[in-house]
């Protein structure tokens, strides 16, 4: 029996990720090899010619899976009927701009565009929010979707995870593959914490910590952590450009996990709504270790957390807490 389409949406979609994402999406990477898709794509009305742009081209690679695209600047035409948001669009902070200003641009982006989900997406829509500041532009979409269940409204830190175990397996010289649950504990920030005292990589004797295998604390301890928190700069840095692909890649990562399940015994980094776990305050939303099973994630519980490990938590909580008051600030 073939599948009924599900509907995406991709806010932002004329833009660098969105232009990475959206082929990703038609070629069954998010959602897997037999699953038929119509995409729907909104971007703001100077971005209307680049968006029909990249439709012609969605129409041009002939997709076998992609049923319809939907290109539009309206943002109900494009929140009608959709069971997954992966919301790129966003304002990007310019230089000069001090964090407030960034900020209250997109509280009122992301209130906007609650409305509309709430009002028109499909029941169960599950929304990823990768646009910067992700947590709490994820917070405030929660906030003005109410009758979306805080549990479908996640963000972006895979990104993150994935840099984490791609330094791990240039360390040791393995495959990716072969190395699992690190774990991104809070802010998609400079903040954000990679911890690997929990990752394992696969060996002919099976799988091994990888503190045992790196043999070396300090690089652990600090070259990797700050490797991580600023691959992004380092990136823009020698791109000119923001990572694209990567982040195009770990959308679909997170999302097709969400879907279709983590593999038994691995976890992967999402950004959820915090319910207290790990002493974290609650009302957050922050990254943790999550396992995903039928469309639902559950957060890992019961692992062991180091002092070192708690401050690094602690900080990046803290710095989600002052973000969160930014916020509700420029909402009054």
């Amino acid at each position: 029996m073939a599948k009924d389409p599900v509907r995406v949406l991709v806010t932002g979609a004329a833009g660098q990720i969105g232009y990475a994402l959206v082929p990703m999406i038609a070629r069954g990477i998010m959602l897997g090899a037999d699953q038929p898709v119509i995409l729907h794509m909104l971007d703001i009305p100077p971005a209307a010619e680049a968006l029909n742009g990249v439709k012609m081209e969605l129409v041009d690679a002939a997709f076998p899976l992609l049923k319809g695209v939907v290109a539009t600047t309206d943002a109900v035409e494009a929140c009608t009927g959709v069971n997954i948001a992966v919301m790129v669009g966003g304002f990007p902070r310019k230089e000069g701009m001090e964090r407030k200003d960034v900020m209250s641009k997109n509280v009122s982006i992301y209130k906007s565009q609650a409305a509309a989900l709430e009002q028109h997406a499909a029941p169960n829509c599950k929304v990823l929010v990768v646009a910067n500041p992700a947590n709490t532009n994820a917070l405030i979409l929660k906030e003005f979707a109410p009758s979306i269940p805080a549990k479908n409204i996640t963000c972006l830190t895979r990104l993150d995870h994935n840099r984490a175990l791609g330094q791990i397996s240039e360390r040791l010289n393995v495959p990716v593959s072969d190395v699992k649950n690190v774990i991104i504990w809070g802010n998609h920030s400079s903040t954000q914490y990679p911890d690997v005292n929990h990752a394992t990589v696969k060996t002919p004797s099976g799988d091994k910590p990888v503190r045992e295998l790196v043999k070396d604390d300090a690089w652990l301890n600090e070259e990797f952590i700050t490797t991580v928190q600023q691959r992004g700069a380092a990136i823009i840095k020698a791109r000119k450009l923001s990572s694209a692909l990567s982040a195009a890649s770990s959308a679909c990562d997170h999302i097709r996990d969400w879907v279709l399940d983590t593999p038994e015994g691995t976890w992967v980094s999402m950004g959820v709504y915090s319910d207290g776990s790990y002493n974290v305050p609650a009302g957050l939303m922050y990254s943790f270790p999550v396992a995903c099973k039928k469309g639902e994630w559950t957060i890992v519980q019961g692992l062991p957390i180091d002092e070192f490990s708690r401050k690094k938590m602690d900080a990046t909580a803290e710095e989600l807490s002052e973000e969160k008051s930014l916020a509700y600030s420029c909402l009054s």
